[in-house]
């Protein structure tokens, strides 16, 4: 049955959570189980989701799930994989939901060795472009220009300076049985993903743009609005890899405007006009390329 919102599951196994108002990465983790369902146990490293869903004496969670270490949630996919399987038990999902800094920081060894391995795992990455549970500090996904708390922007130094990472473009380079790149934005094209990654048998990853309010400097009613603008007018792309092949799923016509999606944000708000075309430049770079 393809999975959308009149075949979505109406349960709900993530809920009653301490997540900031407009949370990207509480959707991104209640959607997700959703279209898993009960079968699913879920890890989930130090980050915003483990803040806000272990939180003596409740927890958020309506299927299994445990907190894992920082750099573990591949490893410990691993292990809840190999052990329910030893068990003799075959009908779930071991699925961590990890932030962008416990995937393409601290935790890339241990998805790279899983990947390696080929386990049966399902990995998303929530990214909102930040160490945004400890006080918004850059990760190697902070995009360029983006002021944190250690890329301020100031008269010498205009946010991060360096370009976000291709988490996607690493993790298909492993070889992976499947990869995909995904947007809160567009919730029906992750919905999907996640369903056709489940009934994979091997390493799959998939990459869901989430923003962050507090972050990113928005009103918390514009999170979805936000992850959407960022796909339509090209700064991230929505595409999988499987058997080897790349795809892009959406290819505007006609891009939004860069400028306006970019000038919304609070984080952005010292950009200058030159460091918005080198943004553009690097968006057009990327299309040129295919979407890679």
């Amino acid at each position: 049955m393809n999975v959308n919102a009149n075949t979505l599951n109406e349960d709900e196994f993530f809920y009653g959570h301490k997540a900031c108002a407009g949370c990207g990465g509480s959707l991104a983790v209640r959607i997700a189980l959703k279209v898993l369902g009960k079968r699913a146990v879920a890890v989930l490293p130090a980050g915003c989701m483990s803040a806000v869903g272990f939180n003596f004496p409740q927890l958020c969670f309506a299927n299994n799930a445990i907190i894992s270490t920082f750099a573990g949630t591949a490893s410990m996919l691993t292990g809840i994989e190999a052990g329910l399987r030893a068990k003799g038990i075959t009908d779930f999902v071991a699925v961590g939901f990890a932030g962008d800094g416990g995937t393409a920081d601290i935790g890339i060894q241990a998805l790279s060795g899983a990947i390696d391995r080929d386990d049966n795992i399902l990995y998303i990455c929530y990214d909102n472009e930040a160490y945004m549970n400890t006080g918004v500090q850059k990760s190697s996904l902070t995009p360029f220009g983006a002021k944190t708390t250690t890329t301020p922007a100031g008269g010498n130094v205009r946010g991060n300076l360096r370009p976000k990472k291709n988490m996607f473009e690493i993790v298909a380079a492993h070889g992976i049985k499947y990869a995909a790149t995904a947007s809160i934005g567009y919730l029906p094209d992750y919905m999907k993903k996640v369903q056709h990654a489940s009934e994979i048998k091997g390493t799959k990853y998939i990459h869901v743009i989430a923003p962050c309010p507090t972050g990113w400097g928005i009103a918390p009613d514009e999170s979805v609005e936000i992850a959407k603008e960022a796909v339509d007018c090209g700064l991230w792309i929505l595409a999988e890899y499987e058997n080897g092949i790349f795809s892009v799923n959406t290819k505007p016509k006609n891009l939004s405007a860069l400028r306006t999606h970019i000038k919304k944000q609070g984080r952005f708000k010292h950009l200058t006009d030159e460091d918005i075309d080198h943004i553009e430049s690097l968006r057009d770079s990327k299309w040129e390329n295919g979407g890679q």
